[in-house]
């Protein structure tokens, strides 16, 4: 019974430390990580898509032709039939010019070609006649007078030559006086008014008398910076957006300077648009979208999805729910994804968004969200 006793002591105070131990067991399990604090992170299926990367330029418009119109001969306005907006055909009359010396001269002119034309008719006639007496009765009339005589009439056929020149040139110079418009188009602006002294735009700092552009068909230029000059050729299509008549098109590349601007580093390509209707005006802006590169069958993940910067690494959620830091190779890049060239497999779960707290090695639940790979 002693010994019974004594083990009955002994054995009470060991209860306290088993307790303890079972105590801080306890405790260890309840620090172990439940199934409900498992963070649920956005996740995003890398997939194969058309990936297609362009840039966007500002472009100007401008008249397809644009040109001052000058006078050829000086005058003075005495009749002007247009004004600013006012439209034109090729051919139409913009304004006359009174011109009094000029018809003074042209009428000169046309006098002196009348008395060439009688001088050659007399030198002419004569060289006729001593050349039939020579040759019906020979040595009646010195050959002297003979060639004398056909020296004067070809004399007389140059002189009538020469004055139907100057006569021509005064009757050019009068339809000269009358100014009509080279093309199709609107005039911008004008620079005379009726009775105005208008000297020939042969002189320097002669003012001209209206600006006449052609608005039917404009000019679309725009700059391209040079690392992406090599990227134009004729035929390529951009797409245009105008804001201010909330109009957005398709256009073809037709034209290029070929040269860079040393100053902008940049080179001008043009688009020619189409404006029967009149809602395009020169000056007014559009957006350019310049197509750079295509990928068509592109491993691609959400922009969101990369981090890392110089060496770019990914998130991916494994299908044991266990998150891990990939790096990877990344290709060509658009406004909302890019392509993975090495790194990631077709499927692979990626974590989109903020990573803030989340390891390598961290169990997570994916939910799968609208950011899929979009081109």
């Amino acid at each position: 019974m002693k010994r019974a006793g004594r083990q009955f002591r002994v054995a009470g105070p060991l209860r306290l430390p088993v307790a303890a131990a079972l105590c801080l067991l306890a405790g260890a399990c309840s620090r172990t990580q439940p199934a409900s604090s498992v963070p649920t992170v956005a996740v995003a299926r890398t997939a194969r898509t058309r990936l297609a990367s362009a840039m966007t330029l500002q472009g100007e418009f401008h008249p397809y032709q644009d040109i001052l119109v000058y006078a050829k001969v000086s005058g003075y306005v005495s009749a002007i039939r247009v004004d600013i907006g006012d439209r034109v055909k090729a051919g139409d009359m913009i304004a006359t010019l009174e011109v009094p010396e000029l018809s003074d001269q042209l009428a000169a002119a046309a006098a002196g070609e009348l008395h060439a034309e009688a001088d050659n008719a007399i030198a002419h006639l004569n060289y006729q006649r001593l050349a039939a007496v020579n040759q019906t009765q020979p040595n009646l009339v010195a050959q002297q007078d003979v060639d004398d005589a056909q020296a004067k009439d070809n004399a007389t056929a140059a002189a009538v030559s020469l004055a139907k020149a100057d006569a021509a040139k005064y009757r050019t110079l009068m339809d000269y006086t009358r100014i009509v418009a080279p093309f199709t188009g609107v005039i911008t602006k004008r620079f005379a008014d009726l009775g105005s002294l208008i000297q020939a735009g042969t002189s320097s700092g002669t003012v001209a008398m209206v600006e006449l552009a052609e608005d039917d068909l404009l000019r679309l230029r725009f700059p391209v910076p040079e690392a992406e000059t090599p990227l134009i050729h004729l035929g390529k299509t951009v797409q245009c957006t105008v804001d201010a008549v909330h109009r957005t098109f398709t256009g073809r590349i037709v034209r290029d300077e070929w040269a860079i601007d040393r100053s902008t580093r940049t080179m001008i390509a043009e688009v020619d648009v189409p404006n029967s209707g009149g809602d395009l005006k020169a000056g007014m802006y559009a957006t350019i979208v310049l197509p750079l590169r295509t990928a068509p069958d592109a491993l691609a993940v959400p922009l969101q999805a990369l981090s890392g910067g110089e060496h770019p690494v990914v998130m991916v959620l494994g299908a044991d729910g266990i998150l891990s830091e990939r790096q990877v190779n990344v290709g060509l890049q658009t406004e909302t994804a890019a392509e993975i060239s090495s790194g990631l497999a077709e499927g692979d779960l990626v974590v989109v968004g903020d990573r803030s707290g989340l390891h390598s090695g961290d169990k997570a639940a994916g939910r799968l969200t609208d950011a899929e790979a979009q081109p």
